[in-house]
């Protein structure tokens, strides 16, 4: 099920609207991901065709209803570029975390190897450009900085805290860069490419930017909480992988402040003893967390993100655009996978 067919019944005439106008980014976007070229094509064109929830593309289709002129190609132009980032970030990620599988087929860098998939995930980055380049220098304004907290995002991630910085502050503002940074954009870029007000644009931009950080702080739960048959990922790979996670986080911040329980500290001792791919230690680890405080912590935190961001609509009107919104902040916190 779509983003879209999730947010309204069948018949509803804006869900007829925004169904149509992505059936013209789907198009687009098969067309961009092709560079005619028989060796590159097959790359470049491997994540898109395997799907995903296009979010980001949806989200510029939805806030450009609250422009005059929603139906512009401009419109079309920006969700496609969106997801163009979005698609070439992927590839970028599956190098640096050596992911076997993206979207539930081989990553790319699995099938090509590492340097194709990195020159695949740049092309796909040059037919984004070449497209905001149609835009105007605002739009290749917008892109060059949402690209920009991209790699500062990523960046920080892989180099982690530094010495006197809040390790949790530290990993919202890498959410922040790496899922939130191009949520907002998709937002803003909605509402300017349909000749919107720039108080609409930012407030959804700021709406957009939150909902990515709830977006992934929600992930943290999901890695540890669901059915691996609907996720298609073992629980707790993210413990696995050595990924700085919410509810880790917050146990060494308990353990920081003196007030860790024993469940606590023997969940620190196995993470920091490692070799959780020997036996059932993974498992075993997994389990504890499940029933630590920390995951319903982390639950809550992701829920008052959602609120923050709901707080950012104060000044987008009431009606279909607006509950749609709501209903599109509250679907990236409650979903399972």
């Amino acid at each position: 099920m779509s983003l879209i067919d999730s947010l309204f019944t069948s018949d509803h005439p804006l869900a007829r609207r925004l169904g149509a106008r992505m059936e013209e980014v789907e198009d687009a976007l098969r067309e961009s991901v092709r560079v005619g070229d028989l060796v590159a094509d097959s790359a470049t064109s491997h994540l898109a065709a395997a799907g995903g929830k296009r979010l980001r593309p949806a989200l510029t289709l939805l806030t450009a209803e609250l422009g005059p002129n929603p139906g512009a190609q401009a419109v079309i132009d920006s969700a496609v570029v969106v997801e163009l980032t979005h698609l070439a970030s992927l590839y970028h990620d599956d190098v640096m975390d050596d992911a076997p599988l993206r979207r539930g087929v081989p990553s790319a860098q699995y099938l090509y190897g590492n340097s194709s998939a990195i020159m695949a995930g740049d092309m796909l980055f040059a037919r984004a450009s070449a497209i905001v380049a149609g835009l105007g220098p605002r739009a290749v304004l917008l892109h060059a900085r949402t690209f920009e907290r991209l790699c500062i995002g990523q960046l920080h991630e892989t180099v982690g805290p530094q010495e006197g910085e809040d390790p949790k502050a530290h990993h919202i503002d890498v959410l922040a860069g790496k899922t939130g940074s191009l949520i907002a954009a998709s937002a803003r870029y909605g509402v300017l490419s349909a000749g919107g007000s720039e108080e609409l644009a930012e407030a959804v931009a700021q709406y957009g930017e939150r909902v990515g950080v709830a977006f992934q702080i929600a992930d943290d739960v999901i890695d540890l909480m669901s059915d691996s048959k609907v996720t298609g990922k073992t629980p707790g790979t993210d413990l696995l992988e050595g990924v700085p996670t919410m509810p880790t986080l917050l146990l060494e911040e308990k353990r920081a402040a003196g007030t860790l329980d024993e469940s606590g500290e023997a969940i620190l001792a196995m993470l920091a003893q490692g070799h959780l791919d020997e036996g059932d230690r993974l498992a075993t680890v997994v389990g504890m967390l499940r029933k630590h405080d920390v995951v319903e912590e982390t639950r809550q935190l992701a829920h008052q993100w959602t609120s923050d961001a709901l707080a950012q609509l104060a000044i987008v009107p009431d009606g279909d655009v607006k509950e749609a919104l709501e209903a599109f902040a509250h679907a990236m916190v409650d979903r399972m996978a």
